[in-house]
């Protein structure tokens, strides 16, 4: 498995590859290296978020709004 670093932390970084492949079926035929790894940490980044919402770590809007008023101070 692929060990990055997101937002300080390290994450474990793990597809099928079907679903990799499936990825790069979608793409235009020709298509940059650096296109390819964003679409692959993209599709990271949205299983991550989707897997938070699925265990309920979520923030309602009036908690994201308190905690914006505390990075203006």
């Amino acid at each position: 498995m692929g060990r990055v670093i997101l937002g300080g932390k390290e994450v474990i970084m793990s597809m099928h590859k079907e679903e990799v492949l499936e990825l790069v079926r979608q793409l235009p035929d020709e298509v940059d290296v650096e296109e390819v790894i964003y679409r692959l940490y993209l599709r990271e980044k949205l299983a991550a978020a989707e897997a938070d919402i699925a265990a309920g770590r979520t923030l309602s809007p009036e908690e994201v709004r308190e905690q914006a008023r505390t990075w203006r101070q």
